[in-house]
């Protein structure tokens, strides 16, 4: 089976501001008086992971990283595409799943309401897409050209509106479908961390399950973030207060599937095509997940669309680096 498309991870996170250079995402407090922290560093679909937890008892607080771990592998075994024992490898495999999980569900809801309103820019249904130009790739790894009859027969299967979903079962319509939520779990999942840690009685906290969200239930602490350039290591481009939001960054830069960065792991699901549109796509929302989907679809969208999303979406705010030019903000 084959390695599920990835993002390198966009987001990390950084003691102080003086630390920033290095990372794409680095977030400091500008409060002095916050608890040593206790920390966790890990893998989460794949990706690299990290909980930074502020509490006076670090024995609370290692007990609740424990917790958390646990519920992130939980969450896996339903999300991810590189365990054979997942639900949703299950779901690919089959077409259908009977009694999906309430997770599934609400990321199939969300995932659809970002769909419409994208307009079908954001589909988890691309991973024939995804299929088709790794396929293309590992044979020809060299090559300038699209795999042009494999995409279309890809796209042959691809569209949200042909996935069918309750809490009786989830089913494609069509034969050879696959799900894909690599552009939402890892928000999902962030978010679920960051919910189970304030529902314990923790109050500040930053969580990055491959996306980043900001706890604190005081409103004593503003966190900011450095949106770093994602082909210049010690360019920051913009530095962004976040309070109790959430922050993720898609990049076709960041995985590409040749050495000259002209197809990517991000896919327009309509025309199958993947060339870089934006240099990248940063979004700020009240949640990871929304937050993860939309930054995705933002990613193959023209800026007008962009912009009237925004403009719909009221909490959303919007960092986007063109192929030529300086970082532009839509709020």
């Amino acid at each position: 089976m084959n390695k599920p498309l990835t993002r390198r991870r966009f987001i990390g996170i950084s003691a102080a501001v003086a630390g920033a250079a290095a990372l794409p995402f680095c977030l400091s407090s500008r409060n002095k008086n916050l608890p040593q922290a206790t920390e966790w560093h890990g893998i989460a679909l794949g990706a690299d992971a990290h909980l930074r937890l502020y509490h006076p008892d670090s024995r609370f607080a290692r007990n609740l990283i424990e917790k958390a771990v646990a519920e992130v592998d939980r969450l896996e075994k339903i999300f991810s595409l590189y365990r054979n024992d997942s639900l949703l490898v299950k779901l690919n495999q089959t077409g259908r799943l009977n009694n999906p999980p309430a997770e599934m569900l609400a990321v199939l809801s969300i995932s659809r309401y970002v769909h419409r309103l994208t307009q079908g820019a954001f589909d988890p249904t691309i991973q024939p897409l995804w299929q088709a130009y790794a396929d293309h790739f590992t044979r020809s790894p060299g090559s300038r050209n699209i795999p042009g009859h494999a995409v279309s027969r890809a796209l042959s299967r691809v569209g949200f509106e042909h996935i069918v979903f309750d809490n009786r079962a989830v089913w494609f319509r069509k034969p050879g479908m696959a799900l894909s939520f690599n552009g939402i779990a890892q928000g999902y999942i962030t978010d679920r961390i960051t919910d189970m840690l304030r529902d314990a009685g923790l109050e500040q906290a930053l969580v990055d399950m491959g996306e980043i969200r900001a706890l604190e239930t005081q409103h004593r602490h503003i966190w900011r973030a450095g949106i770093r350039h994602p082909e210049q290591e010690h360019t920051l481009l913009a530095t962004l207060p976040l309070q109790n939001q959430a922050l993720a960054t898609s990049s076709g830069y960041a995985t590409p599937f040749d050495e000259a960065r002209h197809f990517t792991h991000l896919f327009h699901p309509r025309s199958g095509l993947n060339q870089p549109r934006y240099r990248s796509i940063s979004v700020m929302a009240e949640n990871a997940a929304t937050a993860d989907a939309f930054s995705t679809a933002f990613a193959v969208s023209s800026s007008a669309l962009i912009r009237q999303t925004v403009a719909q979406e009221k909490n959303l705010k919007v960092w986007l680096l063109p192929l030529q030019g300086k970082l532009e903000t839509i709020v």
